[in-house]
């Protein structure tokens, strides 16, 4: 498997606070099956800054520590009208130097930009995936609106984590609305801290076969990343 979402380096954002937390971190995701990960610090505007050439750094240092698992350079981007321009100063990293993009929402209420911010984007030739969508309090109240921006051509990955309950059982419901739907294209760990999410990789691979395929589980775990990882086109 390979984790499109994860937040792996040490003391940047609300993630992994030392190396030997991250270290302990990976272990777990070896142990659960991931071979590849993709590490998605948050870039929030005035709050977690840390630019490319920083994380590059600390991404070198971690390979330095631990070689059981593949590691890739990318970004968790908090949505912003300058998010072209963050990316064009390499001051926030699409995934492995591709084109696609991840980048969140706001939790509670809809950004009144959205689309004018995804139509910025592809127009630059990048490939926007949004994370978590299940999270959100306005696509738990109605999908409809993860399925206007899926009309656009963005992408969309979603927790691990929310299959069992993890931010609540709205969350879970509408994960499994957005799965039966086909609106979704990566799982991702979503991972802050030790013990929250691969330890309980079988419990949740067990309630996703449950829901999907295994194809389909196959699809949005490895097929998918990994088009993205290799800046692959990803049909729908």
């Amino acid at each position: 498997m390979i984790d499109i979402h994860s937040h792996i380096l040490p003391n940047i954002d609300d993630g992994s606070r030392s190396l030997n937390e991250t270290i302990h971190i990976l272990k777990e995701a070896q142990k659960a099956g991931f071979t590849k990960i993709i590490s998605t610090s948050h870039y929030i505007d005035g709050y977690y800054e840390a630019n490319e050439e920083q994380r590059t750094k600390l991404l070198k240092e971690i390979k330095e520590n631990f070689q059981g698992i593949e590691l890739y350079l990318g970004n968790e981007i908090y949505i912003t009208n300058q998010m072209t321009d963050l990316l064009s100063e390499k001051k926030a990293s699409t995934i492995n130097n591709s084109k696609y993009v991840l980048f969140e929402l706001p939790m509670n209420t809809k950004a009144m930009d959205v689309k004018e911010v995804v139509f910025r984007l592809m127009e630059k030739g990048y490939v926007p995936i949004i994370a978590h969508p299940e999270r959100y309090e306005y696509v738990k109240e109605n999908i409809e609106y993860v399925r206007e921006l899926a009309d656009m051509g963005v992408l969309f990955q979603s927790n691990y984590g929310s299959s069992i309950g993890m931010y609540g059982k709205k969350a879970q419901k509408t994960q499994k609305k957005l799965l039966e739907e086909g609106l979704i294209q990566f799982f991702g760990s979503d991972v802050h801290t030790v013990e929250q999410i691969y330890t309980k990789m079988p419990k949740i691979l067990k309630k996703l076969r449950k829901i999907i395929s295994e194809e389909e589980l196959e699809q949005f775990s490895t097929v998918n990343p990994q088009k993205v990882l290799n800046n692959e086109d990803i049909e729908i």
